[in-house]
């Protein structure tokens, strides 16, 4: 398998569900600004769409999309509880947070990444603001997003929320957030993607 990845990008969600699961992977490196691999090959001829993440299996399929690649992945090792199992109450609340976190969180962060006016922006901002106080009150009493169990979900709002620094986006009124930032921060498998990354030493 061929993880494509962009340091500190929505990639980094995978790359963690890797590292948790212990499957064998080769990262490359596809850099979203040049759209250019180290080799110099264009990106946008090994994936149309020209972001990351992208998954390659051995076999040569293809998956485009972080919240199913961090699904599939999930389903080679089920023993690892990354993901409930398919047709199940807990899965389609597992696929609720993933498609909440995709299109709630992740979207309105990435308006703050473009040549967007500061009145889009600060939108943007209270939008996430928004968001992330419903997330705030779905953490109290809770270790992950699914209770006491990491699951996929964890390691993309992980991801997005890694975004806040960079943007502008204050996270100083979201105590619960932060004490699970930190929970999950603290995974080895988080720890090893980011060094991977060259996101921490």
């Amino acid at each position: 398998m061929k993880l494509y990845y962009s340091p500190g990008a929505c990639s980094l969600s995978p790359h963690i569900v890797l590292q948790e699961l212990g499957l064998p992977y080769e990262p490359v490196l596809a850099s979203t600004k040049t759209h250019k691999l180290k080799d110099g090959t264009d990106f946008y001829s090994i994936n149309p769409l020209g972001y990351v993440p992208l998954l390659e299996l051995d076999d040569g399929k293809r998956l485009h999309e972080g919240p199913a690649i961090v699904q599939y992945l999930a389903d080679q090792k089920p023993e690892k509880k990354l993901a409930p199992a398919n047709g199940t109450w807990e899965r389609y609340k597992l696929q609720e947070w993933l498609t909440f976190i995709g299109t709630e969180v992740h979207k309105n962060f990435g308006t703050l990444f473009g040549p967007n006016t500061d009145e889009v922006k600060n939108a943007a901002r209270e939008r996430i603001a928004g968001r992330l106080g419903y997330v705030e009150n779905e953490l109290a009493g809770k270790q992950f997003l699914m209770g006491d169990q990491f699951t996929v979900a964890d390691a993309y709002l992980f991801t997005v929320t890694n975004w806040a620094s960079l943007t502008g986006v204050d996270l100083s009124g979201f105590p619960n957030l932060n004490q699970y930032r930190e929970r999950v921060g603290a995974r080895p498998a988080v720890q090893e993607a980011m060094k991977a990354e060259g996101l921490i030493k």
